[in-house]
């Protein structure tokens, strides 16, 4: 089970194994995205079809038909990576050997929905995958084996992700063996060290310049793909793709020119801007931004 491009390793891999055979997928279902709003398939379910698994769909596994198709299929064990949907009992309590996870967080820390957004928010050093045993828990099962990886400046959320995907497959393929045979036994989470991280909104990528330019830095890293990092400039959302800490200071909210860049004081310190995309226009650099905005530092 599973959705996004974060999870396609993981199906590649275990497709890929000739120990296991994979009955069937279950994604979420085709959505309108684009101007043209035209219907576009999960990366799942793309990968899927070219790989001739049998793929279901449903809205909500609760839907008609979606549990009789499960059942239908005989899973001896259900793995799930970023799905999207909380699994019910009746379907952790299906396979013989259950349901577990590929969770991009070193559990307890960051259990929710954006677990690499949390990290980045939050200036953590480091990050990994758990793969843990579900239960009717929102990322609270016992845990079957980590792997970190360090945080860098640079890292977005997209390229954490990419990297957790690749680390969180081979984690995958090589606890499985153990964890079938039982010489893996579950270890419960800690008690101490929790922490959640709730879906994202598109509000959570707006820029607040009262906040200090640190915080904000690591907002637009952490936003980056989605929801994006922005704030409101002549009455429309001006995203921010990339950006660093300059040394100045400035009044919160001012514009001005920075090192040839455009820059926006904040609480403490200011935000120079790397890469931005204004309103109706492609991503560009800063320094091309400001040869057509005249207006940026009036």
């Amino acid at each position: 089970m599973g959705s996004p491009d974060f999870a396609l390793p993981g199906l590649s891999a275990l497709a890929a194994a000739r120990t296991y055979q994979v009955a069937g997928v279950i994604t979420q279902p085709d959505r309108s995205s684009g101007r043209g709003r035209e219907l576009k398939a999960p990366p799942v379910k793309t990968l899927a079809l070219a790989l001739n698994i049998p793929v279901m769909q449903p809205e909500k596994l609760r839907m008609p038909g979606a549990m009789e198709q499960l059942r239908a299929w005989q899973p001896d064990l259900i793995v799930v990576a970023a799905f999207g949907q909380i699994l019910k009992k009746e379907v952790l309590e299906l396979p013989r050997y259950g349901c577990i996870n590929v969770h991009a967080s070193l559990l307890p820390r960051w259990r929710g929905a954006a677990p690499v957004n949390a990290a980045i928010l939050a200036g953590d050093e480091e990050t990994g995958v758990t793969i843990m045993q579900m239960d009717v828990g929102l990322d609270t099962g016992p845990m079957l084996a980590k792997r970190s990886i360090r945080l860098t400046p640079d890292d977005t959320t997209g390229s954490v992700l990419q990297k957790l995907s690749t680390l969180g497959a081979d984690l995958l393929i090589e606890t499985l063996p153990d964890y079938l045979s039982g010489k893996l036994a579950p270890q419960p989470q800690p008690g101490d060290g929790i922490t959640y991280a709730p879906m994202l909104k598109k509000e959570d990528g707006l820029l607040d310049f009262s906040r200090p330019a640190l915080e904000l830095e690591r907002r637009v890293r952490a936003m980056n793909p989605w929801p994006g990092a922005w704030f409101e400039w002549e009455g429309a959302p001006f995203k921010i793709h990339k950006a660093h800490v300059g040394q100045g200071r400035a009044e919160a909210g001012k514009r001005l020119i920075e090192q040839n860049q455009p820059a926006v004081g904040a609480g403490s310190g200011i935000l120079i801007l790397d890469e931005v995309q204004p309103p109706g226009k492609k991503p560009m650099n800063g320094k091309s931004f400001l040869a057509g905005a005249r207006t940026w530092a009036e």
